[in-house]
């Protein structure tokens, strides 16, 4: 099985690292305060980009940790604090960004308490040495919250979602947990309609009727080498 780390770019270190967290912390209160004047993402984005002269990966990092506080009060009312007995899953969105932590690539501590990866999807997709152990990772963490039943939805056009759904079922097959993998053509369509939703897709959590922070304590308690980048949380 190929070895691969996972969203892992070398200019990072530099772009995310203890120099560059002032200066996305400022960016990220101007994007915010933009953003609850209502100003679109896109355009704030790049407005704040230029200004502070951020890179590409920074600009698309600084959207994917900020948003409007109207956005985060209603994430924060949806959220439900102990896991329910059934969830549904965003399978590629979830199972990625354990691979991202496993891997020590960059990942991104959300306004709204997700963890969230910069390595996206873009329609292809390979099960690598982290894919396994990240299966492993949750559903073992599934098994340890007493869920009964997990709902798992995949990306029918995505490459080799067919292949990870099989990993999924083997793999659950081992656990107290009981697993349905659906390859479906518009996943973000149907869990934006349900509750008990697993996901950090902004747009799903906006919404959902409900929602899980599942990804957090896992990566936290069990994924030592996860390297997650924070602003400045005082500042915000």
């Amino acid at each position: 099985m190929e070895t691969v780390k996972r969203g892992y770019v070398p200019k990072d270190t530099v772009e995310f690292g203890p120099k560059a967290t002032a200066k996305l912390t400022a960016a990220a209160q101007d994007l915010a305060f933009l953003l609850d004047r209502g100003y679109d993402t896109k355009s704030a984005s790049t407005f704040v980009g230029n200004h502070h002269l951020l890179s590409e990966r920074q600009r698309l990092a600084l959207a994917r940790i900020t948003s409007p506080r109207a956005a985060l009060e209603e994430r924060e009312r949806k959220r439900i604090r102990e896991a329910p007995a059934a969830l549904v899953l965003d399978g590629f969105n979830t199972i990625i960004t354990l691979e991202v932590a496993l891997s020590g690539s960059l990942l991104l501590a959300g306004m709204d308490g997700t963890i969230r990866d910069l390595a996206g999807l873009r329609g292809s997709y390979r099960i690598v040495d982290k894919t396994v152990r990240a299966v492993e990772l949750l559903l073992a963490r599934l098994e340890a919250l007493e869920v009964k039943e997990a709902l798992f939805y995949l990306d029918q056009q995505v490459s080799n979602s067919g292949r990870l759904r099989s990993l999924l079922l083997d793999k659950a097959a081992e656990r107290g947990v009981q697993v349905q993998v659906e390859l479906h053509p518009s996943v973000d369509g149907v869990l934006s309609r349900l509750e008990n939703v697993v996901t950090t897709d902004a747009i799903i959590l906006d919404k959902c009727g409900s929602w899980y922070n599942l990804n957090r304590k896992l990566i936290e308690e069990t994924i030592s080498e996860a390297w997650v980048f924070w602003l400045e949380t005082s500042s915000i």
